[in-house]
Formats: structure tokens, C-alpha cells, sequence
């Protein structure tokens, strides 16, 4: 914390005032700090300032990267291969071999999705899918987290028969899902079918005109909501110190910058 010069509380000679004065129209009103998380998953974290009130204001901004990192997590992912069901009687963990965009979120295991910080995630899939056989087919498709189903997550989707011999038919099946997921939650995206000639399927580039490729599988978690209104909130305050309450964090240098009003 950086302390500007004061003054005593009647007043001072002529030149500290012009001297506090002139620190006021530069920006130094000495009521701004800064604050680094504490980790070991902590969840809250106490700021000592002599200039907080019981009834003062504290806001906050990220001034580290690590700090700004958690502002607002997201992932994008996708596959590129293709991915069949031995039986169908068993489900399928749906894979991801590329990372499009990851903060925050991330895929491990080539299936799973995990966070890094609680809140609530809206999760968005869209998965390609073939069918070779003469007959329509039926694709559960359903959320894990943490290995357990989630109840009443599952979707049906009906996948015409193949179109001839050699031409199967395709299918898009897409939806979003909201979770609430804490700190190192993980979650999964099953399928299963009613036919083992249903597959998600990859395909290349094409010309004629020039396309890109198609993934089998396309994935993104975005943050929609956290405990309380922000990342970063002042839970119980007193004369000289506040308890700052947060994500809980194992990560060094979560530093934020803080502004005390009144």
C-alpha cells in the first residue's frame, strides 16, 4: 500500500496544502491498494487498511494476469477424428483432441471438461453424426460430472435411415446446458445409439467450392454466474480491515488493485 501525503486534521501551512492539493489533481487520493489473494484454496482473504470504515466502500480491479484470468472463463474444444460405439448398450464418453480457446477451462483425460473456479457454466455442443444402416436410430445424449450422471440431462435424437447404399444420412445434434460446478468439477458429454452403424463422424476439406473440414465434435463452456454478484466482494468489514471473500484459489499472484470511498 502506498501512502500520499495528508494532512493533520486542522489544516496545514501553505505549502501542504498546495502540495496535498496538487497530489488530489493528479489522481493521488491516497484511498487505493493493493491486494493479493491468499491460496491453498482459500476462499477469502483479509485486507488490513487503516482507511476502511464500517461504513466504507471497497472495489476492486485485476491488476495481474493471473487475477485477470479468472474475470471470465471460457473454453472452446473440439475433435477430429472419428468416434464409433462397440455396443449400444453402453455409453460413450464423447473426446476432444484440440483446444480452440481455453481460460480457465480446460479438457483432461480427452473427455473431460474441467474448471478452475466455481460458478455456474453454460455448456454448448454440437456433435456430427452418421448413420449407414437402413433403418432410422435413436442417440441418447446426456451430462457427467464428476463421473455421476446429472439428472435430467439427458436429449433423444432420431437419425433417419442412410439415404442408398454408400450414402449414409447425417445429423446435427446440438443443445446448451447450464451446470453449476465448483472449483475442480469436471464434466463429461455420453452418448449412446440404437445401432452400432451410427457413428460421429469427422470429415476433411473440400473443393468445389473450397470448405473447411467438419469436426466430429464441437464443445464450449462459457461463465455465466458466481456466488455472489462479483468475482470479488467485501463479506464483513470493521475499522482498519475487511474480509475479502472469492473463488477458492491455489494460485499465486491473484493480485487486484482496490479503491476504499468514505
Amino acid at each position: 500500500m502506498r501512502q500520499f501525503r495528508t494532512l493533520p486534521p486542522f489544516g496545514g501551512d501553505q505549502r501542504a496544502v498546495a502540495e496535498v492539493v496538487r497530489g488530489i489533481m493528479d489522481g493521488k487520493t491516497n484511498n487505493t491498494g493493493l491486494i493479493t489473494l491468499a491460496t491453498s484454496n482459500a476462499v477469502t482473504t483479509t485486507l488490513y487498511d487503516e482507511r476502511i470504515g464500517f461504513d466504507s466502500l471497497i472495489f476492486f480491479v485485476p491488476v495481474s494476469a493471473n487475477a485477470e484470468a479468472d474475470s471470465a472463463p471460457y473454453g472452446a474444444f473440439q475433435d477430429t477424428t472419428d468416434q464409433t460405439a462397440a455396443n449400444t448398450t453402453t455409453g460413450y464418453a464423447v473426446t476432444f483432441n484440440t483446444t480452440d480457446y481455453s481460460n480457465g477451462v480446460y479438457v483432461s483425460n480427452s473427455s473431460r471438461l474441467n474448471v478452475r473456479n466455481y460458478g455456474i457454466y453454460n455448456i454448448q455442443f454440437s456433435f456430427q453424426y452418421k448413420n449407414t444402416t437402413n433403418d432410422g436410430q435413436d442417440i441418447d445424449i446426456w451430462f457427467k460430472k464428476n463421473g455421476t450422471n446429472v439428472a435430467g440431462s439427458n436429449s433423444r435424437f432420431h437419425m433417419p435411415a442412410r439415404k442408398s447404399t454408400g450414402d449414409p444420412s447425417h445429423l446435427i445434434t446440438a443443445m446448451n446446458f447450464f451446470m453449476e460446478m465448483n472449483a475442480g468439477d469436471y464434466v463429461e458429454i455420453f452418448w449412446r445409439t440404437t445401432d452400432t452403424g451410427v457413428s460421429l463422424e469427422q470429415y476433411p476439406t473440400s473443393t468445389s467450392p473450397d470448405r473447411p473440414s467438419i469436426p466430429s465434435a464441437i464443445v464450449t463452456m462459457s461463465y455465466v454466474a458466481p456466488s455472489a454478484t462479483t468475482n470479488l466482494y467485501v463479506s464483513t468489514q470493521q475499522q482498519g480491515s475487511a474480509t475479502i471473500s472469492h473463488w477458492a484459489n491455489s494460485t499465486a499472484d491473484k493480485t487486484y488493485g482496490y479503491i476504499i470511498v468514505g
